[in-house]
């Protein structure tokens, strides 16, 4: 099942909220559930839910390509990339026009190193990156190869610095270390305003269950 997870809600509350709706549908019966790839809570759109013996299928659901669209402000950076934490840094940005960011992309397309953000889920020395950012210890990721397959640039608004983009991309990508590496690119930082999953393999937004209505869902399903 693929749902529309929402503003502000975690990955897992939601997987959570999955459970406890399915188990009340199956009258207390425990439910086996796991999610194929999390959304920062920052992040809506579209998250696969495995439930029973599609749990078998996470990895290969994990594997499939992902599809996001994504507001950048650009003269900007927080530590987290995204609107989780306040600006740290402002840079200028009277350098940058359209034509600027259309060639700043062009050198992420196709296969890439990145280096994930501090604030992930990635583990290290057994110890997720996250935890150790917000206590304030100093994080070393390594960069991971990633496949860039689409990078559209949808819209920019040279008042605002704003600029919006569609990402077709490989599994493992965070799209906030994309902004963080755009504004580098463009001599001005970046991060990330607004970010939405569109698609995770054939699973698209408008195939997407609302979390809030699933009970009605499992009562259209049953009949």
């Amino acid at each position: 099942m693929a749902f529309d997870k929402p503003l502000h809600q975690t990955s897992f509350q939601l997987v959570a909220q999955v459970r406890r709706t399915l188990t009340r549908a199956l009258g207390g019966q425990k439910v086996k559930i796991g999610h194929a790839g999390t959304l920062d809570p920052l992040a809506t759109g579209v998250m696969v839910i495995c439930v029973g013996r599609a749990t078998k299928l996470i990895e290969q659901m994990q594997a499939g390509e992902k599809e996001y669209t994504a507001t950048l402000q650009l003269g900007a950076t927080t530590p987290s990339y995204d609107l989780e934490h306040p600006v740290d840094q402002t840079y200028p940005t009277a350098h940058i026009t359209r034509e600027a960011i259309e060639q700043a992309l062009e050198q992420f397309r196709g296969p890439i190193m990145q280096v994930p953000p501090a604030f992930s889920a990635c583990k290290v020395n057994g110890k997720r990156a996250y935890d150790m950012a917000r206590q304030g210890q100093q994080v070393e990721l390594q960069a991971k190869p990633l496949h860039i397959h689409e990078l559209e640039l949808v819209s920019f608004d040279a008042a605002t610095m704003q600029l919006d983009l569609r990402i077709v991309c490989s599994k493992g990508t965070y799209i906030r270390a994309l902004a963080r590496d755009i504004g580098q690119a463009l001599g001005s930082g970046a991060h990330l305003t607004a970010l939405r999953r569109t698609r995770v393999g054939y699973f698209t937004a408008a195939r997407c269950f609302d979390p809030n209505q699933l009970p009605d869902d499992l009562k259209q399903e049953k009949k």
